[in-house]
């Protein structure tokens, strides 16, 4: 069995066989004995040398030995078929599918996906170190490899509350975990700009990658996020964005999730000659996406329909990220990698039909061949905390017509737009206006029942009555709620409370549906076609109450952070993003 070690940059390496390994592998690589397994009659996708050859694959121990002509033990015939790397997700939040990491790990694999590198910000930002630690346990005898990123700012900035603090020295003893690569996403790159302590500490204490996180980020403000060794960034929506953070020595993670899609804006900057500085992620993409289009494979299908070249592609959703974290032994078809390899009938469709790891089949025909592995764990414990809470906390006080600034939702991404409305108050209070589509939101702190509620007013839910709810609010995950009344609102916030988390759909005081999340408010433990029927019912019910988004609980969760622009709230109150402060909800 293969093991890991780590040297003094803090990545990854295979250790070296023994040599009574060795010396096997060396007697099946030259034909001396069998192999344990061999693919035959496959063409195989070299994203080394750029080329499609043939061959059979010979596996020893879950380790590719050979390429040519070998017997062995076992043999799968693919013949006619196409044998690529297994796929990697550069960058992921787990918890963002909704799904345990187990399910998460066995629906992925379906997908072709072999291995992901998560960033465990989401739980982290809920139970801490015990968040992180959770993450790493819960996918240990995944049929994918989990590497993780430290998450490196909890809570996200200032102006969220989560429910634990991380600093260096807190992150610094995980460190040495075998899974682990380095430092995730530097979210809070204002802090980074002006020289802030406890950022710097974190990626000083790192030693090896750090993932960047800059948004619209140019200049010399790049420059200064970039001097610090930051060595990616997954945030890039434009090519001139993209290009410019491509000539300070940033590697591009094209993202392409459920709110956030940037595959088709960036795609025309690879080219055979800047393709290595590019690789593929979906940071966030739900449950829903994932079993409707794919992952990793999606966005390989997406980018040879857009004319990239289908090597190059492939080479995008595996190799390019094994290369800059260090993952050598992963990313290839050639000896001495692990056997880890997707199967597809041709390289212009790319369906998967058949998904190795280590040499095991876990995958076939867009299934799992694993079985199913339930969600346990202190995780699981109710982790909504909210103090007492009644009308009066969610009333927005007005003697006469006043403007007010508004949060304006755009479908499909995870910032927003800035815009002000006049609104007349009644019997002293401001009000939602189905007729202008304006809703008020409500974000309820969580963790620590500290009472804090930040109100606000929001566009481009298209809700007429009723309210919605979720625990899962980007970074921080307070509760977030919003609506076209306060009794309503109020009613969804309590549900969840009860239930210990998860979304909601409220109308006339009566719960229409909800989604049960009980691992930390975020993640669900049911399988995941069971937890897709009942977002089904959920979004549904969301419709009869006239809501418009193709995903409106992923829009709600988004609209708590705040460090994508333009403007948030937070339990502290509206955020305006681009001044980074506290504004009035009452505009300027």
């Amino acid at each position: 069995m293969e093991h890991w070690t780590r040297r003094q940059n803090s990545l990854p390496y295979p250790a070296m066989a023994t040599p009574i390994e060795l010396k096997r592998r060396v007697d099946i690589a030259a034909g001396r004995e069998p192999a344990d397994l061999v693919l035959r009659g496959g063409k195989i996708v070299n994203v080394l040398s750029n080329e499609i050859t043939e061959g059979d694959v010979a596996i020893a121990g879950g380790t590719i030995v050979g390429i040519g002509q070998y017997d062995a033990k076992q043999v799968d015939d693919v013949s006619g078929q196409f044998i690529c790397p297994g796929l990697i997700d550069a960058h992921v939040h787990i918890e963002s599918s909704m799904l345990a990491p187990p399910e998460f790990a066995r629906l992925v694999s379906s997908c072709g996906t072999t291995a992901v590198v998560t960033d465990p910000h989401e739980i982290a930002n809920v139970f801490g170190i015990d968040g992180i630690r959770y993450m790493l346990a819960a996918s240990a005898e995944a049929p994918i490899d989990v590497y993780a990123m430290l998450s490196s700012c909890v809570p996200a900035s200032q102006f969220e509350s989560a429910g634990a603090t991380l600093a260096a020295k807190e992150l610094e003893p995980l460190l040495g975990e075998a899974r682990v690569l380095g430092l995730a996403e530097m979210m809070n790159y204002p802090g980074v700009v002006h020289g802030d302590d406890d950022c710097l500490n974190k990626i000083a204490m790192t030693k090896g990658r750090v993932d960047g996180h800059a948004p619209s980020l140019l200049g010399r403000d790049l420059c200064a996020y970039a001097s610090t060794g930051i060595a990616s960034d997954h945030e890039c929506t434009t090519i001139d964005e993209a290009r410019e953070k491509l000539r300070l020595g940033l590697q591009i993670m094209i993202r392409e999730g459920s709110q956030a899609r940037n595959l088709a804006a960036l795609l025309p900057l690879v080219t055979p000659a800047t393709v290595d500085r590019f690789m593929f992620c979906t940071d966030d993409k739900d449950v829903d996406d994932l079993l409707e289009q794919g992952q990793i494979d999606h966005m390989i299908r997406t980018a040879i329909a857009a004319g990239l070249d289908p090597i190059l592609a492939v080479r995008l959703g595996s190799h390019a990220a094994c290369s800059y974290f260090g993952l050598h032994d992963l990313g290839a078809v050639a000896p001495a990698r692990r056997a880890c390899l997707t199967i597809v009938d041709n390289l212009e469709d790319f369906r998967v039909r058949r998904v190795y790891h280590n040499g095991r089949r876990v995958a076939e025909n867009g299934e799992s061949t694993c079985a199913a592995v339930k969600a346990t764990g202190a995780m699981s414990q109710n982790s909504v905390n909210i103090a007492e809470l009644t009308t009066k906390h969610l009333a927005i006080e007005g003697a006469t017509p006043i403007n007010v600034n508004v949060i304006c939702v755009i479908e499909d991404r995870i910032d927003t737009e800035r815009c002000t409305e006049s609104i007349a108050p009644i019997d002293g209070l401001i009000h939602a206006d189905a007729k202008r589509d304006l809703a008020k939101i409500a974000v309820i702190e969580r963790h620590h029942a500290t009472g804090r509620v930040g109100l606000g007013f929001v566009r481009g839910f298209g809700l007429q009555r009723g309210a919605i709810a979720s625990t899962v609010g980007h970074d921080a995950h307070n509760l977030v709620v919003t609506g076209m009344n306060d009794s309503d609102i109020r009613t969804a916030a309590l549900h969840l409370a009860t239930i210990g988390g998860g979304f909601c759909a409220v109308a006339d005081g009566k719960v229409l549906a909800d989604v049960r999340l009980p691992i930390a408010g975020l993640m669900s433990d049911v399988s995941a076609h069971e937890l897709s029927e009942q977002l089904r019912r959920l979004h549904e019910s969301t419709k009869l109450l006239g809501g418009t988004l193709r995903r409106p609980f992923m829009a709600l969760s988004f609209l708590t952070l705040s460090v994508i622009g333009r403007l948030k709230l937070t339990d502290h109150g509206l955020i305006d993003v681009d001044r980074f402060q506290v504004v009035s909800v009452v505009a300027d």
